[in-house]
């Protein structure tokens, strides 16, 4: 029997026992409520699958759980799929028309919130899950919902232009470029379109007034990713004229699990509570529930403790004698193998064991139906919460919004021009000869731009926030700056590859391939990978079987997964047969990871240990001990670990976190401990894509861009300094067991706001922590909030990097409005790492949200709003940090002077030409034509009997000046005949099909790429001549001739030029 066929006998077994179906009998008449009492937690998913399954089979299809905590409906939401049920989970609702604060609503929620409406609207057939609260939420009616909606098929009739309008109509932002929810965009025949409650952005097709295709499209490449045969759109957010309550309807079944109070849903069809039913009388034990009498394990003791794995299979001989059903639930595919790779012996017939796969957080057992069932989360001693684990129905929806584009340029925004230097961006203005882009220089001197030479200029990045002088025209400082980067950036370069070198030619060691405990290792791994957080892990595998010492980097932003990546190096150097040392800046830090690396390592012999100033001394000695005779296979700590006492009987790997947080003596240190073994360093600040990829030929190291799926966005809330609000958000959290940072920047009154929130939430422990404590006293402090043994961290920034406590999911940031975009982003990032709702509240002052002083509000609320947009200014400001970290201070001063965009290109080439790569540019050859306008401002004044052909973006074709620029610079970059092909395709499919103009820009495009390749600087058509130049000489053929063009026409012309070339 398969194993949801299993679960779902389990069910089937204890509804046919008498106890059970009398209970349940209830249910056909809705005489009164079915009390499931003393039912211990760990059954209630079993208990409610158990109730919807019988209600189902009355014909009552449509089920709503009520449960008081978000994370009790997380847990029972992942649990449900054990038993063969999908359950929705609705999220808190986005309106709220009594609020008086703004609150920012993550849209991917939203439009969460609005699909699952419509299911109820809708469906005759439904699981949900919600809180005690959710109905009395606000929401559009059923009929409103439902009525809003419109069909969309390929094939049917539908006028583009009176589409848009009805989108605008219902509150659509017409822009550009789509971005977000609510946008949409008009280029040609493309309509691209954002809906409120769709996971995904649309691209409409149309010819004249017939919709030919629906794609979905990738929101930061802004390419299709597949075709869809329908589409269902919600044209507008209705009213919130009713609430969740009016969805319910008169057959429906209502579930309360663990009610504070009985009473709390007096119309409560089934109650399943922990506690005794509120009857009068005995109480009734029949169809209770219990945990397992195998108690839980500490990781490593299942593995590690023979006495305790005899006492358990002990308890499994009992049960199979007695003709129970024994099921263990098991997280993955590789944890099952490895069971019974330690148990020796088959799970089904030797042990009467039933593998079913799933979460499943504590095991539990009810005698009544002889059922046990085991979780091999508690076996094997991993204590997680299960909402990290379930996969919201729309979160691909949330992968990283596109950075910030250095097309993006505003007037008034500095730029930099490679042969000009650095100038303020005026704008584009329309002259005789075309658009052009105008930047002004120093002493108000004005350089125009043709748009078409838009790839000259960046908008200019530099480190710290300074200003710099704007250039002057024809003065030599520019030029004079540009060329002492450039020798500086070579040596720089030359200076890494001569690094990579000397690893190259030392010996190190050769790490085996992945034996079959490592295959069981990763497959046991709870989540999916991230794309890039598997080539990470892959890159570094490579590294470690080479036979040379690795020195790898892994980037990438808080919680994005780097931490797998050194769990898998570790695993496989240990298993290898080599000890492992893991480096962190701080002790609360060190003893995080050592909780993490324990859990992970549980199911095999593996011995990791602490060395901090928390363990006692018997325990640094063994472990110090342990290290040197080889039975510790794995230390994490801090820089104790490099002390002269410490000394290790064959390390391996060396793993340094954060590396950026130790001082230039440590890393000396590091440098030469570490010189001969292989070297994994992961940094928490992430670096710009363009630096990274200048630096791939000449650095190993990985990126981690993408979030993890199940990573909730945070509620982010702006609003005036409130004691309310304070009081109401700390309780908040406390009364879901979780914790709170309070943030205020001011040392000097930190003392006075601790007495402030001790007088607000009185039963609140609250610690304080700053930057002026003695370092054993802040250490301390932090060490008792990452216990949980502290409800409040008052704080000053000291909480921005190196601290992970998922337990902390409420942040509130005092003066807000004194912070940047890009410290509020990563301050944000503290909360909301366990995949549950997390809030940050921004307190502003008074002030500045008075409807008096509407300036300022609407001020702070604009800026503020662009928290929950994509952090696409704040993404880019944490990035340039994180390439001043990584290439010190000498080279920030460089990327100050010219700029970050042409620093990386300058750095990129100076790699490519140290390792003799020659990579030619279109832009290094020059095209001219007789025949051939180029401007449409040109074209429009021709004169249209002569043979003459336009080559340019028409406004037509595009009609935002910046994407025209944007277009440009793609085509400007497209170097070969491969990136021309994908660069057209790329058009094709986002603006639709391409006029004449374009078709020919794209084939000199050709013309000049094929040209470059071969080393041709110069290519004319001159009448029927073709003339090419090859360091500053014309080629010639025999008799000292040009080529001749035998065609007349002028497109004819281009594709002859184009053959003859490609025959060089």
């Amino acid at each position: 029997m398969s194993p949801p066929d299993l679960s779902k006998a389990w069910l089937r077994r204890a509804l046919t026992q008498p106890d059970f179906s009398k209970h349940l009998a209830p249910l056909a008449n809705g005489d009164r409520p079915t009390v499931l009492d003393h039912a211990d937690e760990a059954s209630h998913s079993f208990f409610a699958a158990l109730a919807a399954t019988a209600a189902t089979d009355l014909g009552r299809k449509r089920h709503w759980l009520v449960c008081d905590s978000p994370r009790q409906r997380e847990r029972l939401a992942t649990e449900l799929e054990i038993w063969g049920i999908t359950a929705l989970v609705l999220p808190d609702s986005p309106v709220n028309p009594d609020s008086e604060i703004h609150e920012i609503h993550d849209p991917e929620t939203a439009a969460e919130w609005f699909s699952i409406l419509e299911i109820l609207a809708a469906s005759d057939a439904f699981t949900l899950l919600c809180g005690p609260d959710s109905f009395s939420q606000y929401a559009p009616s059923a009929k409103s919902l439902l009525s809003n909606r419109t069909h969309l098929t390929p094939g049917q009739k539908l006028d583009p232009a009176n589409f848009a309008a009805t989108l605008t109509a219902h509150g659509y932002e017409r822009v550009p470029t789509v971005t977000a929810r609510g946008h949409f965009a008009i280029r040609g025949g493309i309509l691209d379109l954002f809906p409120f409650q769709s996971p995904r952005p649309l691209r409409m097709e149309f010819f004249d007034t017939e919709l030919e295709s629906i794609r979905e499209f990738d929101i930061n490449t802004q390419s299709s990713t597949r075709k869809l045969l329908a589409a269902d759109l919600l044209l507008a957010e209705p009213p919130a004229i009713a609430t969740i309550a009016d969805y319910r309807r008169e057959n429906d079944i209502l579930i309360s699990i663990n009610p504070r109070h009985e009473n709390l849903f007096p119309d409560a069809d089934i109650i399943i509570t922990e506690n005794a039913s509120a009857t009068e009388g005995e109480e009734d034990f029949t169809l209770a529930a219990y945990p397992s009498p195998l108690g839980t394990f500490d990781a490593g003791d299942f593995v590690l403790d023979e006495l305790r794995r005899e006492t358990f299979f002990r308890q499994l001989n009992e049960w199979q004698r007695e003709g129970w059903d024994i099921g263990i639930v098991f997280a993955t595919k590789g944890e099952r193998d490895r069971f019974a790779e330690l148990s020796g012996k088959d799970l089904e017939r030797d042990l009467g064991l039933s593998p079913v796969f799933g979460d499943l957080v504590s095991s539990f057992t009810i005698p009544t139906t002889k059922l046990a069932v085991l979780s091999s989360s508690e076996l094997f001693g991993r204590y997680r919460t299960l909402g990290t684990v379930r996969r919201s129905t729309i979160e691909k929806a949330r992968a990283m919004r596109a950075r910030a584009s250095l097309d993006d340029i505003e007037p008034g925004d500095l730029v930099v021009h490679y042969e000009y230097g650095i100038g303020k961006f005026r704008g584009i203005v329309l002259d005789d000869d075309g658009e052009e882009l105008q930047i002004e220089y120093k002493d108000g001197t004005i350089l125009s731009v043709p748009l078409e030479q838009a790839h000259l200029i960046g908008k200019y990045v530099g480190i710290g926030g300074r200003t710099p002088d704007l250039n002057k025209l024809g003065n030599a400082t520019w030029k004079t700056n540009r060329k002492s980067a450039e020798k500086s950036i070579l040596d720089y370069a030359a200076q890494l590859l001569r690094i990579q070198a000397e690893r190259e030619h030392e010996s190190g060691h050769a790490h085996p391939q992945d034996s079959r405990w490592m295959f069981e290792f990763e497959q046991s791994f709870h989540y999916t990978e991230t794309p890039d957080q598997r080539r990470a892990i892959d890159e570094t595998k490579l590294d470690l079987e080479a036979p040379r010492p690795m020195d790898r980097l892994i980037c990438g932003d808080v919680g994005f997964g780097k931490t797998e990546v050194a769990i898998r190096a570790a695993f496989k150097a240990i298993t290898g047969g080599k000890q492992v040392a893991l480096l962190c800046p701080t002790t609360v830090l060190a003893e995080q990871h050592w909780r993490t690396f324990r859990e992970r390592f549980s199911d095999y012999p593996i011995r990791v240990d602490l060395l901090n100033r928390f363990r006692s001394p018997s325990e640094v000695r063994a472990t110090i001990a342990g290290l040197n005779d080889g039975s510790v296979d794995m230390v994490i700590g801090t820089h104790r670990l490099i002390s002269g006492d410490v000394t290790y009987k064959d390390l391996g790997l060396a793993i340094v976190d954060e590396e950026q947080r130790f001082g230039v003596a440590h890393k000396e240190k590091f440098k030469h401990l570490f010189r001969q073994i292989d070297v994994l360093t992961l940094s928490a600040t992430p670096i710009p894509r363009t630096l990274y990829m200048a630096l791939m030929g000449a650095r190993d190291m990985s990126t981690i861009d993408t979030p993890p799926p199940n990573r909730i966005p945070v509620a982010t809330t702006v609003t005036a300094y409130d004691e309310r609000v304070i009081r109401d958000a700390i309780r908040r959290e406390m009364k879901r067991g979780g914790q709170v940072f309070f943030l205020h920047n001011r040392v000097k009154t930190i003392a006075q706001v601790h007495k402030k929130l001790q007088e607000l939430v009185p039963e609140a422990r609250i610690l304080i922590g700053h930057g002026q404590m003695e370092k054993d006293d802040l250490e301390l402090v932090m060490h008792t909030f990452v216990k949980g043994e502290a409800d409040v961290l008052l704080a000053t920034t000291i909480i921005e990097t190196g601290i992970d406590i998922p337990n902390a999911n409420t942040i509130l940031i005092d003066r807000a409005d004194r912070f940047g975009l890009a410290d509020l982003y990563q301050l944000r990032g503290r909360v909301g790492r366990a995949g549950e709702k997390a809030y940050a509240i921004l307190l502003l002052p008074r002030d500045m949200m008075t409807v008096g002083d509407a300036r300022k509000r609407i001020h702070a609320i604009k800026q503020y709003t662009a928290l929950g947009s994509g952090f696409k200014i704040a993404m880019r400001d944490l990035e340039i940090r994180g390439a001043g970290n990584l290439l010190g201070t000498r080279q920030s001063g460089h990327i100050a002077q010219i700029g970050f965009d042409l620093y990386c290109q300058l750095l990129r080439q100076s790699v490519d030409r140290l390792k003799g790569k020659q990579n030619p540019s279109q832009q290094d050859t020059t095209f001219k034509a007789d025949f051939i306008i180029s401007t449409e401002t040109l074209w429009t004044a021709t004169e249209k009997s002569k043979p003459r052909l336009p080559a340019f973006l028409p406004t037509s074709f595009l009609v935002d000046a910046k994407l025209r620029i944007s277009a440009y610079r793609e085509l400007a970059e497209a170097n070969t005949e491969k990136s021309l092909d994908l660069l057209e395709k790329s058009w094709i499919d986002r603006h639709g099909r391409l006029p004449h103009p374009v078709v020919n820009l794209l084939l000199i495009a050709r013309i000049k790429a094929i040209a470059a390749a071969n080393a041709v600087t110069s290519v004319e058509l001159s009448e029927q001549r073709l003339m090419l130049q090859r360091n500053a000489q014309y080629i010639l053929l025999e008799g000292k001739r040009f080529p001749r063009l035998t065609k007349t026409k002028p497109a004819e012309k281009l594709t002859e030029a184009l053959d003859l070339l490609q025959k060089f």
